[in-house]
């Protein structure tokens, strides 16, 4: 079965999907267990800015640096079972952060479809903390495979994102999918800071074992609570390339969408969504906005608000927050045979068809992946990670650094998602205080209307994709290919 989320003083930190004590389901959303996290969190005060500190520091790098020779050749990928031919090459396998501890990251790599040596390098996380990039990104939204009902088959994305990039997707901390750490106590001292701190020690180390990358521009991108992962692993990238008083690493630009960005804002147009688009009714909304406070200061809500919230919970609890026009998954079983399948026709129970495909023997061989013979299985969201240390109130100040720097940045809503909505992202950004550069316009694609953008000072980009819930590329893989592909080139998307 699958459990919809109930949002209530969940809404920050996406989902811890992680607590032991929560009854386990395959295929879990990413932002399916954040309550105890947020609760948690709530108890906290103020914005802890040395959170933002780099975490790693040039001088240190060398021991960090790890022998790569003849390892990537170890990791292409021959063919994954049920694989259709393509013309591209993929590589899966390990990369060590933390040679001591034994941690290491699993990433799957999918190269350009044509054209790899012009394109660029893109990485992609998935957020929660600890759900995983494997299951979400690669097999679920813009990988270039989709999984077949039966769970045994593959069928191409033919608007994967390797049609415009090369694209790297990283499991990370350890503990999320195939990612581990032979010291049992990693999976207790996970946080922002940590996990930022790794994914740039995992990027170097990756980048000695694909020298010819290392000169390349490169992005950051994902969504949910990788608003938090993306910006702290750009912002340790820019403070190591100016300490090394070199560029380490090529980064250009960040696009980050459905994104935790600020939590008072966040939680607060969540509600304003649902009461936007008849999800609960006028005088709940009143009631939220009389006498609930979301500001990071504020521990408990009054009785008043928590009964509100309650009521705003109720409303949603029946439906796909992550899509509130989606329809819901009412059988986990596999098909013995695979049912057709259609890349822009949504399937409510994709989860299942990657748990079951991932979990495959001969489908973690063919990946080089679960080496080690881990003592769980794969899940899309870590049951094993038990808590979450460390996680700013905000990243704005963040967002602000990398337009002073030069980054291009880009942050997208898909206009259907009601867990981290375009609502909340407007309040977010609108807390920037930027002023307009280009005005509030639709964008198009094949003639329709693709969304809307709007552009600060600063080139700051905004943007909406129309009729996509939280995993944008699962719901309008078109017009999300099309997004990326105009982010990538830094050109406009198109007025006409």
């Amino acid at each position: 079965m699958e459990r919809n989320l109930k949002p209530r003083s969940s809404f920050l930190l996406f989902s811890l999907c992680i607590l032991s004590s929560l009854v386990h389901i395959h295929g879990k959303k990413q932002g399916e267990v954040l309550d105890s996290l947020y609760r948690a969190k709530s108890k906290k005060s103020g914005i802890d800015t040395s959170l933002f500190q780099a975490s790693v520091h040039p001088e240190i790098l060398d021991s960090k640096i790890y022998h790569q020779e003849g390892l990537k050749e170890k990791d292409r990928i021959k063919m994954l079972p049920g694989q259709p031919p393509v013309k591209f090459d993929h590589y899966g396998g390990y990369v060590t952060v933390d040679e001591l501890a034994g941690r290491a990251f699993y990433y799957y790599f999918s190269e350009a479809e044509r054209n790899k040596e012009l394109m660029p390098l893109l990485l992609w996380l998935n957020g929660g903390p600890g759900c995983s990039s494997l299951a979400y990104g690669a097999m679920q939204e813009h990988g270039p495979f989709r999984v077949h009902s039966d769970g045994k088959t593959l069928f191409r994305n033919k608007f994967g994102w390797n049609a415009v990039a090369n694209v790297l997707f990283l499991e990370s901390p350890a503990g999320v999918g195939f990612s581990y750490s032979n010291t049992t106590s990693d999976y207790n001292a996970n946080g922002d800071s940590k996990t930022a701190a790794d994914n740039y020690v995992f990027l170097l180390n990756w980048l000695e074992r694909f020298p010819e990358y290392k000169n390349r521009d490169f992005y950051i991108s994902g969504e949910s609570y990788a608003g938090h992962y993306v910006p702290q692993l750009a912002h340790n990238i820019l403070s190591n390339n100016k300490k090394a008083n070199k560029t380490l690493i090529n980064l250009k630009g960040i696009i980050i969408g459905n994104a935790v960005i600020n939590d008072e804002t966040d939680q607060s147009g969540m509600y304003e969504y649902f009461a936007t688009h008849a999800l609960t009714s006028d005088e709940t909304w009143y009631a939220i906005q009389k006498y609930c406070n979301f500001s990071p200061n504020v521990t408990n809500q009054v009785d008043q608000c928590n009964s509100a919230l309650n009521e705003a919970d109720n409303d949603v609890s029946s439906i796909d927050i992550y899509n509130i026009y989606a329809p819901l998954c009412f059988s986990s079983n596999l098909t013995s045979l695979p049912k057709k399948a259609n890349i822009l026709n949504f399937d409510p129970c994709g989860d299942y068809y990657v748990h079951a495909y991932l979990n495959r023997e001969d489908v973690q061989e063919a990946l080089h992946a679960n080496v080690t013979k881990l003592n769980h299985d794969w899940e899309p969201c870590s049951d094993v990670i038990q808590q979450w240390g460390d996680s700013p109130s905000t990243i704005i100040p963040l967002l602000q650094e990398f337009m002073s720097n030069g980054l291009r940045v880009w942050v997208f809503s898909g206009d259907t998602d009601g867990r981290v909505p375009v609502t909340s992202t407007q309040r977010s950004l609108s807390k920037m205080s930027l002023p307009t550069k280009s005005k509030w316009r639709p964008w198009f694609f094949k003639g329709e209307v693709g969304g809307y953008v709007q552009v600060y000072e600063g080139d700051l980009t905004f943007a909406t994709v129309r009729g996509a819930g939280h995993q944008v590329p699962s719901y309008q893989p078109k017009r999300a290919l099309s997004l990326i592909s105009h982010f990538l080139a830094g050109s406009l998307l198109p007025s006409k």
